[in-house]
C-alpha cells in the first residue's frame, strides 16, 4: 500500500511537471525583481518586471518610479543591472518602458494577435516554478483602438503585478495589473505589445507623467522628435538640465547639427565665443542644409556684436557677420537672410544699401511691418523726412483696424516721428491708439509725453487732463505739478496754478518750481508784494529763471 502511494505521488508529480509549457525554463530568465530608490538611498518599492528588447528595453509598472532617482533589477541569476533611461510611461494604466544597462538582455517574444477569448493565459512569476498558474481568457477589451485590456479566470497576489501573462506559444500577451484582493478569481493584464509601444515624443518628453520621475529620460530615437525635445527644452529647463541634454542629444546624432547650433547658442550666451564659433564650424560642417547654419551663425555673431558689446571677441564682428549671411544667401537665396543681411548693413551705417534691400523684401511674401519700419529707419538716418514718414504709414498699413498689440510699438514710434516732424495732432491720433490698445499698462510717463505732445498742438484742455491723469498715477512726482502749473498760468488759470503750486511746495519745500510758479502766479493776480517774497525764495533755491521776473514784476 505504501509502495502503492509512492507510485502515485511520483505519477502525480509527473504529471504536474508536464503540464508545465516546455517554454518555461528559458522564458523565466526574462523576468527580473525591479526596485526604485529616492535620491538618498531609502527604497521606494519592489515589484516585477521582464526584457522586451536586446539592448535593456524592459518594462513594468510605473507607481514604484514615483519620486524615484534611481532603480535597479536583478534578474534570474541574481545579477542586478542599472536603469539608466526612461523610454515611456502611462499613469492610466500604471506601465512603463524603460532602459536596462544590460546589452546583452534576452526579451520574451510578444505576441501581434490579440489572444482569443477562451485560450489559456499563462502568468509566468519571476523565478522558475514546478507548476505556472494558468487560466482561461474570459475578456479581451479594446484599448486605444487596436490592443487588448484582458480579464482572465485565475487568481493572483500582490507580489505577481507586472509579470508576463503568457499564451501556449510562449509569447507575451499582457502585463498583469494590480489585483483587487487577493480573493479575486479574475486577473487583470494590459497588453504588452502597448506597454512595449510606450515612446516619448518631443511633445511628451515634458509630460506631467514623466515628470513624477526623477530618473533620466531617454531622447527619442527619431530625430525630427529629438530636435523637438530640444527646442521645447530650452524654455522648460533649467540651464544645467538643458546643457545635459544637449551633450546628449550630440551624442546621440553626432551627425546632425541642430546639437552643435544649440551647446554653441549656450556658449555665446555665456560669453564663450571661441568654442561657440568652433561648435558652428562643426554645425556647417555636418549641415546638410549649410545655409541654414550659416544663417545661424551670421545672426549669432550679429547679436553678440549689438548686444554683447562690452564682452570683447575681436574675430566676431559685424563684416564677417554679414560675410557669413551672404554665403547662406548664395547657397540658397531667401527673404529671412536677406532680412539680417539689411539689419547688419543698418548697423554698419550703410543706410543706403540697408534700405534698398528692405525695399526689395517689401515686394516679396516677408513684406510685413518690421521691413518697412526698417526702411524708414534708414530714411531717418538719411534725413529724408518725407520719406521716412510715408515708410511709417506703410508700416501701420500692413495691420488692420482696429488694430491689435502688435500693432503698439509702431504705432508708438511713428507718433515720435510726427512729433519730431511737427505733426504734433497727428502724433496724438497715434498715442490715442496706442492707449485703447495697451490700457492695462500706461503709466504716468505716457500721460505726461501726451501732455507736453498737446501742447504743441495747441490743445490745452486735453493737456490738462493727461497731466492731471499723470499725478494720479504718480502723485509724488514733482516735474508734473511744476508742468500743471505752468499750463495753467498759460491759459489764465492762475488761481488753479496758485493751487497747483503750493502742492509742489508741500511735497518738496526745497523744490524752486513750486515757488516760482506760486510767485509768477501771485503776481499776475496783482498780488506782487506776495508773488515778488516767492520769486525771492526761488532764486535762493537756485532757480535759473526767478532773476528775469523779479526784475519785470517788481
Amino acid at each position: 500500500m505504501k509502495r502503492m502511494t509512492m507510485i502515485g505521488c511520483l505519477l502525480l508529480a509527473t504529471v504536474g511537471l508536464f503540464a508545465q509549457p516546455d517554454w518555461t525554463k528559458k522564458a523565466t530568465k526574462s523576468v527580473f525583481t525591479l526596485k526604485t530608490f529616492t535620491a538618498d538611498g531609502a527604497m521606494i518599492a519592489s515589484t516585477n518586471g521582464f526584457y522586451t528588447g536586446t539592448n535593456g528595453e524592459a518594462v513594468s509598472n510605473f507607481t514604484p518610479f514615483k519620486g524615484a532617482a534611481r532603480a535597479v533589477i536583478i534578474d534570474a541569476q541574481g545579477k542586478e543591472y542599472q536603469v539608466t533611461g526612461i523610454l515611456g510611461a502611462n499613469d492610466m494604466y500604471d506601465v512603463v518602458k524603460f532602459r536596462v544597462n544590460n546589452p546583452k538582455s534576452q526579451p520574451l517574444s510578444i505576441s501581434t494577435a490579440v489572444a482569443p477569448i477562451g485560450s489559456t493565459a499563462w502568468l509566468l512569476p519571476y523565478h522558475e516554478v514546478k507548476n505556472v498558474n494558468n487560466g482561461p481568457v474570459r475578456k479581451a477589451e479594446t484599448i486605444f483602438g487596436e490592443y487588448a485590456y484582458y480579464t482572465v479566470a485565475m487568481s493572483m497576489t500582490e507580489n505577481l503585478v507586472s509579470c508576463p501573462l503568457m499564451n501556449d506559444a510562449g509569447e507575451v500577451i499582457g502585463m498583469m495589473q494590480q489585483p483587487a484582493s487577493e480573493k479575486d478569481t479574475l486577473s487583470y493584464a494590459v497588453s504588452a505589445r502597448f506597454v512595449d509601444s510606450l515612446k516619448i515624443t518631443g511633445i511628451t518628453y515634458h509630460d506631467a507623467t514623466l515628470q513624477l520621475t526623477q530618473i533620466h529620460k531617454e531622447l527619442p530615437t527619431d530625430i525630427k522628435e529629438a530636435n523637438l525635445v530640444l527646442y521645447l527644452s530650452a524654455s522648460q529647463m533649467d540651464s544645467t538640465a538643458y546643457v545635459a541634454l544637449i551633450e546628449e542629444f550630440i551624442r546621440q546624432f553626432p551627425n546632425v547639427p541642430d546639437g552643435y547650433t544649440a551647446r554653441a547658442l549656450q556658449e555665446a550666451d555665456g560669453a564663450d565665443f571661441a568654442a561657440a564659433e568652433k561648435d558652428m564650424q562643426q554645425a556647417i560642417k555636418c549641415a546638410s542644409n549649410k545655409d541654414d547654419a550659416h544663417f545661424i551663425f551670421a545672426r549669432m555673431i550679429y547679436n553678440k556684436v549689438i548686444y554683447q558689446s562690452d564682452q570683447p571677441y575681436d574675430s566676431w564682428t559685424l563684416d564677417k557677420a554679414l560675410a557669413e549671411i551672404q554665403a547662406a544667401n548664395a547657397i540658397n537665396p531667401q527673404p529671412t537672410y536677406r532680412q539680417l543681411e539689411a539689419n547688419i548693413l543698418f548697423s554698419q551705417k550703410r543706410y543706403d544699401e540697408a534700405c534698398k534691400v528692405f525695399t526689395d523684401l517689401a515686394a516679396t511674401d516677408l513684406r510685413n511691418a518690421e521691413i518697412f519700419f526698417g526702411a524708414a529707419k534708414c530714411k531717418e538716418m538719411l534725413r529724408d523726412t518725407t520719406a521716412m514718414l510715408a515708410l511709417m504709414d506703410s508700416t501701420l498699413a500692413t495691420f488692420s483696424k482696429p488694430y491689435l498689440k502688435e500693432a503698439a510699438p509702431y504705432l508708438w514710434a511713428r507718433a515720435e516721428a510726427r512729433i519730431n516732424a511737427g505733426k504734433y495732432r497727428d502724433a496724438i491720433s497715434d498715442m490715442n491708439e496706442y492707449e485703447t490698445l495697451m490700457a492695462a499698462s500706461v503709466n504716468d510717463n505716457f500721460y505726461y509725453v501726451r501732455h507736453q505732445t498737446e501742447i504743441q498742438g495747441r490743445l490745452y484742455q486735453q493737456a490738462l487732463n493727461d497731466i492731471d491723469k499723470a499725478i494720479q498715477m504718480n502723485p509724488q512726482e514733482i516735474l508734473y505739478y511744476a508742468e500743471k502749473a505752468s499750463l495753467e498760468i498759460r491759459v489764465g488759470m492762475y488761481d488753479e496754478a496758485i493751487i497747483t503750486a503750493q502742492e509742489c511746495i508741500g511735497i518738496d519745500a526745497n523744490n524752486s518750481d513750486g515757488y516760482l510758479f506760486l510767485g509768477l502766479a501771485k503776481c499776475l493776480k496783482e498780488q506782487k508784494e506776495e508773488g515778488i517774497k516767492n520769486l525771492q525764495k526761488a532764486k535762493e533755491l537756485g532757480n535759473p529763471q526767478a532773476d528775469a521776473l523779479i526784475e519785470k514784476y517788481q
